[in-house]
This record gives C-alpha cells, structure tokens and sequence, in this order.
C-alpha cells in the first residue's frame, strides 16, 4: 500500500491541529426532509429531534413544497430516474432544452445551458475562453468554484478589494493596453457575507473599458430583485451582464443542477468544449420537471420572495437591538459575527439546545478571526419562528457572554 505509515501521522497531526483550534467541521444528519422544520441527529447516535432551520440556502421554501415534489414524481414516472449519459451522447431530453429556454428567459439572456452543478458551470467557464493574452479580473471574496474555474485556464490573473469599484477601475485601466481581453469576475450576493455587489456600477466600468462581465447569482437567483431575477435586476443593470452563472440548488427547488446564461455563442462553446458538460451525466429528469414547475410559480408571483424580504428585515431589526453585531445588508443571508472560531462552534451547539439549527463558520471557509453564524432566511420561516430564533440567540448570547445580561427584545 501507498498509504505509509509517515502520511498518516502527518494526517493525525493536522486533524488534531484542526480540532484543538476549533475548527473541525463536524456533521450533522438530517433524517426528515429538508424545511423550515426538521428532524437532527446530533451528537451522531443520539435519538432525532425536532428543530427549526436557520442555516439552509431554501430560500423561498421550495426544497419540499408539495407543488415541486409533484413535479419531480411526475418526472420519475414519465422520463424515469436518471439519464445515464453525457448530454451529447444520449442524455438531453426535450425537457433539458425547455427548462434551457426559461431559465435563460427568466434571466434577461439569449440562451442558457445546464450543467451537473453551478461548481461544475464555474469550471467548465473559463478554460474555454481565456487564454495567455487574456487578464481575469476577480474580487477577492468570490465563490471557490469560481476561484477554482479560473485556476484552469491559462489567463492572467488579478483581483480588486472587495466590492470596490474604484480598485476595480485603477486594475482595468492598468490591463486595458496589456491584453487581449479582460474578464471581470464576481459574486451577485457574496455568500459569507450577504453583501449585493455593486452591479451598477462595476457594469458601468466594463462597459467603458471594454470587459466581459460574469456573475455567479447563485444565492440571489429567485429572491433578489424586485421580480426575483437576481441581482442585475436589483440594480437595474440587466441589459448588461454578459455572462451568469447561477444554481437549482437553493431558492430554485434546492436539489441540484447549474447552468451558465449568455450570448448564444458562449453557450454553444460551452456545449462544444466545456469539459464538465461533456463527460459529466445530464441532470436528472425529476430536478428538470422540478425546475420547471420552480420556474412556473416564480413567474406567476413575486409572493415568496416579498415574505422572504420581509423576513430577513424583521430579523436583522431583532438582533440588532439585541445587541449582536451583524454584517449589514440587504439579502437573507445574515451573518452574525463572532471572531473566534471556537466561541462561533460553542454558539451554534448552544443554539441547537435552543432548538434552533445553526452553524458555525471559521476558516477556512471565511478569513482567520472572522468567525461567525450565517443565519439565513426563508420565505417559508413564520414571524414566530423567528422571534424564538432571536430569543434564543440571546439566552445564548448571554450564556457565552458575547451580549449582555437583559437584551432587548425589540
């Protein structure tokens, strides 16, 4: 065996090293559907338990709304399990290309394909186009997958501050006579953050120095904007996003599935050369007619997404007249910030006491002191439900000591 003795206790060292700092990412099993209630086991072994979910990207609640799940057994019985191909060989249905179609409608883009995973989109993205000559502008807090999918290419690489549109300004004006082309890369709604980039602004600046603009929507598409369409939408800008890139796997049904939205051409790049598109299975058709009656709902009524705006305003009001520091914004995802990684841990378990399903983030999943609970909202979650999360964030604020004795409650 390869397996030595030395690349073990390297092994056992650093997951040691992980765990006395506090930052071990342990599991928690869910043994009922996904949703605003759910049932955990947690410590692993111990007898389930009913909770309310603060800490999933179910956005508008549809991960087991009755109409969806309708929808994906009606996919089952009509096209069966799975594709058991890549999509050029034998694996695109007539439902791939449909859902294709309103995605990149609902997006305000000329076409749209659809990849395993928004991972998987990201990947396949940028080794198509990019090459030696060309320059890859990114924000510093975009998306792994995003930093990942341009590792893969051959082009040159420089970042700006995060959502600084004047950094971004000074490097494009640096590249602008030193590449082929440039490409400014970022996130609609930073995930960690909950931040909305400055799209009005950064689409200005591409337009003026000629720069291909993407944009992962992943935790904006469905919810943000005023009909939901994502972030270019909010901004008013949707006439000049180039490129989206974006996921089924939160507000849109939560299963799985990802796609890239453009200019045709792209597009039909991707299906030429886009290696994950290529060699990876079509997603399967239950999540395609799942999507697809996703899609329906959305364009019927901006209902979820109003309760969802709602939410999310009516629990940052709580916290922070309880005192908790918050990172401001304007999206579901609240990020409510702690420092130490361990004294985040020791929070979320707390909360788990309390009934109410959180998780800690440290590094590396966010910078080094800059640990935190990202609580996130769904449309689904009662204005009750939320004042218990609240208050239990505050008998457990102060427990750890982190707020102080008699909070208000707003």
């Amino acid at each position: 065996m390869a397996y030595t003795k030395e690349l073990r206790e390297r092994l056992q060292q650093t997951l040691k090293e992980v765990d006395e700092a506090g930052l071990t990412k342990d599991e928690r099993y869910i043994k009922s559907a996904q949703g605003v209630e759910i049932e955990v086991e947690y410590p692993l072994g111990s007898p389930a338990r009913k909770v309310l979910n603060f800490c999933a990207n179910n956005y508008l609640g549809l991960a087991s709304h009755p109409r969806v799940v309708e929808a994906a057994h009606k996919g089952l019985d009509e096209r069966g399990y799975g594709m058991s191909s890549v999509r050029f060989i034998c694996g695109t249905q007539d439902s791939h290309n449909m859902l294709e179609e309103r995605l990149a409608e609902f997006l305000g883009l000329p076409a749209a394909i659809l990849f395993a995973s928004c991972f998987d989109a990201n990947a396949a993205f940028f080794e198509v186009f990019f090459g030696k000559e060309d320059v890859i502008i990114s924000d510093r807090l975009i998306h792994a997958s995003l930093i990942d999918g341009i590792r893969l290419c051959e082009a040159q690489r420089d970042t700006y501050k995060n959502s600084d549109a004047e950094h971004l300004e000074k490097k494009l004006q640096m590249w602008q006579d030193k590449a082929r082309s440039m490409c400014v890369v970022t996130d609609g709604v930073f995930s960690m953050d909950g931040m909305i980039a400055p799209l009005d602004r950064i689409a200005e600046l591409c337009e003026k120095y000629g720069a291909l603009l993407v944009v992962d929507d992943s935790h904006a598409t469905g919810f943000i904007g005023k009909t939901g369409r994502g972030t270019h939408e909010h901004h008013n800008v949707m006439d000049k996003v180039d490129v989206i890139t974006t996921t089924l796997g939160k507000a849109l049904g939560g299963a799985s599935g990802g796609l890239v939205a453009g200019p045709a051409e792209i597009v039909n790049m991707l299906r030429n050369r886009g290696r994950p598109y290529l060699f990876s299975n079509a997603v399967p058709p239950s999540v395609i007619y799942g999507a697809l009656e996703v899609m329906d709902m959305l364009s019927g009524s901006t209902a979820l997404r109003d309760t969802l705006e709602a939410n999310a305003a009516h629990f940052r009001k709580r916290m922070e007249a309880a005192g908790f520091t918050l990172v401001q914004g304007e999206s579901p995802i609240v990020p409510v910030m702690f420092g130490d990684a361990r004294l985040a841990a020791d929070m979320a378990r707390s909360m788990l006491d309390e009934g109410i399903y959180v998780i800690g983030f440290s590094h590396p999943v966010v910078p080094m002191g800059k640990a935190r609970i990202r609580v996130q909202l769904s449309a689904s979650h009662t204005t009750e439900q939320i004042d218990h999360c609240v208050e239990a964030f505050i008998r457990c604020g102060e427990r750890h000591g982190v707020i102080g004795k008699g909070a208000a409650g707003g």
